[in-house]
């Protein structure tokens, strides 16, 4: 059975295009990696000094002979991945064929001047105006921001990947964001396991739906105001 993390990463993988130039944030973000068309070629952006990163390589038996069948390799390879590369959530990855790696000094340069066609961020909370918060959890230390603020400042577009509601069943879209705030009117696309969001002009605007929610119950579990596309359609779930 599907989990809510896997409905997000694959709705977001959907909606990248051949030749982008993506960035993909800690946590959930970096399972996009595993649902991109294999017949395109999106470039991974990491910050800590890469580009071209190729999924994760771990999974189920299953997967693992498809990733051999598909790449070639050696068991140990798909365990461990390659020892020297990891993605933004320390998981070992590998490089695609032109994939290189550089100083990160140099992947931030990328990300804040604007040559990211999109960033994938985790967020804590977001709000009616576009308002992101994602790096502070109260009752916890945290060291910082990391990357994050020049990410969505600098991306062309900032994809949302987050849970429709906390543990507690509180929402997360909310009216207005009450912790610390990442960036301002920064966010373009929320996608979480009930509803793909995009705003527009100003507002949030439901693009497609989980067959499995009814709007009556999606505007309970949520504070912002939504308005829905007419051309509303579903959204893909993963194969079993």
């Amino acid at each position: 059975m599907y989990s809510k993390r896997e409905i997000i990463a694959l709705n977001i993988a959907n909606m990248l295009h051949d030749g982008d130039f993506v960035n993909l944030g800690v946590g959930m973000p970096t399972l996009v990696g595993r649902y991109i068309p294999r017949d395109i070629t999106v470039w991974l952006h990491g910050e800590n000094g890469c580009v071209g990163q190729d999924a994760t390589i771990t999974g189920t038996q299953e997967e693992m002979q498809r990733w051999k069948a598909e790449h070639g390799g050696e068991d140990s390879d798909w365990k461990t991945g390659h020892r020297d590369l990891i993605n933004a959530s320390c998981e070992y990855v590998t490089l695609l064929p032109g994939g290189c790696c550089f100083d990160s000094s140099i992947a931030f340069a990328m990300a804040r001047g604007g040559h990211l066609d999109a960033t994938v961020l985790g967020g804590l909370q977001v709000d009616a105006k576009g308002n992101l918060a994602n790096w502070m959890v109260p009752g916890k230390g945290v060291p910082g921001m990391g990357g994050a603020m020049d990410l969505v400042c600098g991306a062309k577009k900032v994809i949302i990947a987050m849970e429709h509601c906390t543990k507690e069943g509180a929402p997360k879209l909310l009216k207005e964001c009450t912790m610390p705030l990442t960036a301002v009117a920064c966010v373009d696309v929320v996608v979480t396991e009930f509803c793909i969001l995009e705003r527009r002009g100003g507002r949030f605007a439901v693009t497609a739906m989980n067959a499995e929610i009814e709007r009556e119950e999606l505007i309970k579990r949520t504070e912002m105001e939504l308005v829905f596309d007419k051309r509303l359609h579903e959204m893909e779930m993963p194969a079993d």
